[in-house]
């Protein structure tokens, strides 16, 4: 099989692709064949060895694929060659074909496509998870999401809406954020223009006629944190999902008294292994959500596996807007 293969820490243009031997299911596990696998921001930190988890080299990357179940392990009972599924993890994906524990791999719904099935897990889950759990998103509350037009950014946006909440989507350029609105944001904050440094806190609080914002999902990081937090409102949470900014923010703890806020932080993978009753029930939800049309994944850029470099680059260069898939031609 050919697989996206890391053997030191770095960049895209320092993996390969390598002819692997096609692997074999162990008792618990099954075998994929992939169709499709999905790049998330996450992916670029562990190649480069910078993200919490560190796999033992070499590894491939890729926590999320689609596919068809080629074979069972002796001990699976849940699952049976033929069967459509998505599975999740931290590596692993890039490849033709996966081994998985059984308890890693989701049926799919029967009206979900590979491509979209590829990329819904990660963004859709931790979004759904920074939203319900960790936010306590209301409806009729005001949502602002910075980073709209990316993949957990725009999830965020579809879910919000879903959810009841009035939606300002946020980002820096007036292209994605017309893609942020065609996914149903209300409103739209265009942080890119213009220097002056206040320029989302004061653009927040006027779209909110002064009040702020309730919750801020947050997954770029850098200078805007701060800002957001000042624009939220009376109890108003911010949502650290990650720093696509590449930026860690260091925030004023004071500005978390003067209005009762609070910063919460989202760790979707974690959470999930360790209430995994509670992560199956969201996965349901979000399920119904989609097949009840309430759900409108995009895959706006995708990308046959031997162009994985060029796919990794939209990412960290910034240029993704919605999900972007990895395809293998097998």
């Amino acid at each position: 099989m050919k697989a996206i293969l890391c053997t030191e820490p770095g960049t895209a243009d320092q993996l390969s692709l390598a002819e692997l031997d096609d692997p074999q299911p162990g008792p618990d596990e099954v075998l994929i064949d992939v169709h499709a696998a999905g790049l998330n921001f996450p992916d670029t930190l562990v190649i480069a060895g910078k993200y919490q988890f560190r796999p033992d080299m070499p590894f491939i990357p890729g926590g999320e694929a689609a596919g068809v179940i080629r074979a069972v392990g002796d001990n699976v009972k849940n699952l049976k060659p033929g069967d459509r599924v998505m599975s999740t993890g931290m590596v692993g994906a890039f490849a033709e074909q996966q081994v998985k524990p059984a308890r890693e791999v989701i049926p799919m719904p029967d009206s979900m496509g590979f491509d979209v099935g590829a990329g819904f897990l990660v963004t859709y889950g931790t979004s759904y998870y920074a939203l319900k759990q960790c936010g306590q998103l209301e409806a009729g509350e005001s949502l602002v999401v910075l980073g709209a037009a990316g993949g957990v950014g725009l999830a965020a946006v579809d879910l919000g809406k879903a959810m009841g909440a009035r939606v300002i989507a946020a980002a820096s350029s007036e292209e994605k954020l017309d893609i942020a609105c065609a996914a149903g944001a209300d409103l739209r904050i265009n942080y890119g223009k213009g220097d002056e440094p206040n320029n989302l806190r004061d653009q927040i609080k006027a779209l909110t006629d002064g009040k702020g914002a309730d919750v801020v999902y947050d997954p770029v990081g850098g200078d805007l944190s701060e800002q957001a937090l000042r624009a939220t409102g009376w109890d108003g949470r911010l949502l650290v999902v990650g720093f696509a900014s590449g930026t860690i923010p260091a925030i004023p703890l004071n500005l978390t008294l003067l209005k009762n806020n609070s910063i919460r932080g989202v760790f979707y993978g974690v959470w999930a292994q360790k209430f995994p009753a509670a992560f199956q029930e969201n996965l349901q939800e979000l399920f119904a959500f989609f097949e009840q049309g309430k759900l409108h994944p995009l895959v706006s850029q995708k990308f046959e596996l031997e162009h994985y470099v060029e796919a990794f680059n939209t990412l960290t260069e910034r240029r993704a807007k919605g999900k972007v898939i990895l395809t293998m031609s097998r």
